[in-house]
């Protein structure tokens, strides 16, 4: 389960934000998560309550945003949404390529 490395990764990018902003811990975090991303995200929440544990994030709530896929057509270049990695065209049936919906971001963290 890969879910658990990005959940120890968010909560080490968190700290450092957190130590950076003169911070002691940290109550809240935003995690934006593209649609075609791969990460399943009740495995992801799961995964940061335990990352968390002993670190400057004990207790913090992780807020998952869900980015939506788009993406544009390789052949006829329309435009549209993309529900998985590999997406046919409704216009032509060409392979859509991604332009939005893979990324896997650290949007904020509320510290006190």
């Amino acid at each position: 389960m890969h879910e658990m490395s990005l959940a120890l990764n968010i909560v080490e990018l968190a700290e450092a934000e957190c130590r950076a902003a003169g911070g002691e811990m940290i109550s809240r975090v935003e995690v934006e998560v593209g649609a075609l991303a791969g990460v399943m995200p009740e495995a992801l929440q799961f995964c940061f309550a335990a990352a968390c544990r002993e670190t400057m994030a004990e207790g913090a709530e992780l807020e998952i945003i869900t980015v939506a896929g788009r993406g544009e057509c390789a052949s006829c270049r329309q435009v549209g949404t993309m529900a998985e990695q590999f997406t046919l065209c409704s216009a032509c049936g060409g392979l859509m390529r991604p332009l939005q919906g893979q990324e896997l971001r650290l949007a904020a963290i509320v510290v006190d």
